[in-house]
């Protein structure tokens, strides 16, 4: 039917994601993520218009679930154990399958071809999201009582290190190293 998707939508997100993450923006073309979803190219051109836009629709559904994953990660009522908790949701992320996938964020900041104010919007939104809801968390009676910064600065930090972590984690691959690099932070942050 004209007009009307012939294809799964969600799967072939989800494919194209997983190439992007994989390769990096710029080193992805439509035809890799034709071959990831077993949609043709011209299928996708028609759905999407430009590997860009079609970028945007498949980490529109990660910073979605980084988001959501962030929020039950913090949830935890013992602010320690809630920040513990976010930087391990945070390394587990990022060291996953093999060799270790790495940061969909940070690898495409860092990605020359990927610089469009469209991209560089998303991702801001991404961080500027897991960074109000540490500083919502962390604004909380028993959070505020213990932390040795305001909620905003401490949130900022936070996820400022998170950026380091994926770094480290490219020079590294110990996960051990990075947890006891957050829990030092954590230590830092909280009386």
């Amino acid at each position: 039917m004209v007009g009307q998707r012939q294809f799964n939508e969600r799967r072939a997100l989800e494919r194209a994601r997983e190439v992007f993450w994989s390769k990096g923006y710029g080193a992805t073309t439509m035809q890799d993520i034709a071959t990831a979803s077993g949609v043709l190219r011209g299928s996708l051109y028609n759905a999407y218009r430009d590997k860009e836009t079609l970028f945007l629709r498949a980490y529109e559904g990660y910073a979605e679930e980084m988001l959501e994953e962030t929020a039950r990660a913090l949830a935890h009522p013992d602010v320690e154990q809630a920040l513990h908790d976010f930087f391990d949701f945070t390394i587990t992320s990022m060291t996953m399958g093999v060799p270790p996938r790495g940061c969909l964020t940070t690898k495409t900041v860092v990605d020359t071809r990927a610089d469009d104010e469209r991209i560089r919007t998303a991702v801001r939104d991404l961080l500027d999201g897991m960074e109000r809801l540490l500083r919502e968390r962390l604004s909380a009676e028993e959070a505020r009582a213990r932390l040795a910064l305001p909620p905003e600065e401490a949130a900022r930090v936070l996820i400022t290190m998170t950026r380091g972590i994926v770094v480290m984690e490219r020079v590294h691959q110990d996960p051990a190293r990075l947890r006891s690099t957050a829990a030092s932070l954590v230590t830092a942050l909280l009386r």
